[in-house]
């Protein structure tokens, strides 16, 4: 399944569920294995997956990447709640007609992960959750004013990546750099990008989500599945403590924050983070 290039030359592939909604996805990697799905950041495509990453977690796992509704290549609205992107990546599972997975969730689609475990608890089997914070955490309800100036303008460009994602240290600050240049390999069969109307939404269910309710954090007792939560030490946008507080109300987890790093650090460590993932997985 996997083709010449890896992620940087896969092609895009499309499934209509049983809402009407065609979804674009991308697959490779191990046929006979269990898939592991991704689950993508804010206002992220297909085309924003670290090939490098998809790459490394495909030598050992058939990888499956998708727009959720309304994202990039596939059609219909962008809801405003995670609740409804959950049952839309579901939906989107059950077009394929997988019946077991494997979850990794990243940033707010971390969130999603957390949500599906919870509607569907048959269907998903072990959960990465890579920047992540439980619903209804105080200091969730929006982001720091310099990172939704860096990602929530209409127009995100390199520099607002680099600063939302990466720290300014000399090593992290090169690895954003050679992170950028890595997305700017593939030359063909490009996602469609992101919509205004999908910031608005995705952020719209950011802030529903970060509404401090205290109540609904006892929701997370009811994820029985063994959980990897990762993140980096200086991440701004969904800080490590929230990586914490997920484990203390999970029943089963472990974490892992890597140095030096920052929102992106799965993109910085994708050796390491990859190898961590697919110990976990095994």
């Amino acid at each position: 399944m996997t083709e010449p290039g890896g992620y940087s030359a896969s092609e895009i592939l499309h499934t209509e569920g049983y809402s009407g909604v065609t979804y674009a996805y991308r697959q490779l990697g191990r046929a006979e294995s269990r898939p592991l799905v991704l689950l993508q950041h804010f206002r992220g495509n297909l085309d924003n997956w670290d090939p490098a990453l998809i790459d490394a977690l495909a030598a050992d796992r058939r990888v499956i990447v998708f727009d959720n509704v309304g994202v990039g290549g596939t059609t219909g609205l962008t809801p405003t709640s995670i609740a409804e992107m959950a049952r839309d990546a579901i939906t989107f599972l059950d077009s394929l007609s997988l019946s077991e997975v494997d979850l990794l969730g990243f940033s707010i689609g971390s969130f999603v992960a957390q949500e599906m475990a919870l509607i569907r608890a048959s269907i998903v089997g072990k959960i990465v959750l890579a920047s992540t914070a439980p619903q209804g955490a105080p200091g969730m309800h929006g982001w720091a004013d310099a990172i939704i100036d860096a990602v929530g303008k209409p127009q995100v460009d390199a520099n607002g990546v680099l600063q939302a994602f990466f720290r300014d240290t000399p090593t992290s600050a090169e690895a954003g750099r050679q992170f950028l240049e890595r997305l700017g390999q593939r030359t063909a069969g490009h996602d469609e990008p992101t919509t205004w109307q999908t910031r608005n939404s995705q952020y719209d269910a950011v802030l529903k989500w970060g509404t401090p309710d205290f109540s609904q954090l006892q929701r997370l007792s009811a994820v029985k599945q063994p959980v990897f939560i990762a993140n980096g030490d200086d991440d701004q946008m969904i800080l490590p403590w929230y990586s914490y507080l997920v484990a203390s109300l999970l029943p089963s987890a472990e974490v892992k924050i890597y140095p030096d790093s920052a929102h992106g650090f799965l993109f910085q460590h994708f050796a390491n983070f990859a190898a961590d993932v697919l110990s976990f997985l095994s």
